[in-house]
């Protein structure tokens, strides 16, 4: 499903998926680790600044303006990388 260095917690990835489907009621189903948000999906600038701002919040984490993120995928293997052990339980 995803190919990580690091493997990745699936409450994590579920996590994840669930926030960036709520911004834009797409069902979670619909996206794919591999999905392009702007792309693919139309999300815009401000979309993908809230979802890092809920990333952020229930994840207690800080995600740079500097990180590349454009897909599903990018967004969930940060913050799997990012989360402090206790937050992925």
């Amino acid at each position: 499903m995803i190919t990580a260095t690091t493997p990745v917690s699936k409450s994590i990835q579920q996590q994840v998926v669930r926030i960036i489907s709520k911004r834009k009621a797409i069902k979670a189903r619909r996206l794919r680790i591999g999905s392009d948000l702007s792309r693919e999906l139309g999300f815009d600038t401000v979309d993908v600044v809230d979802i890092i701002l809920e990333l952020e919040r229930n994840f207690h984490i800080v995600i740079p303006d500097e990180v590349p993120l454009a897909t599903v995928g990018d967004f969930v293997n940060y913050v799997a990388t990012h989360t402090p052990p206790q937050q992925a339980a």
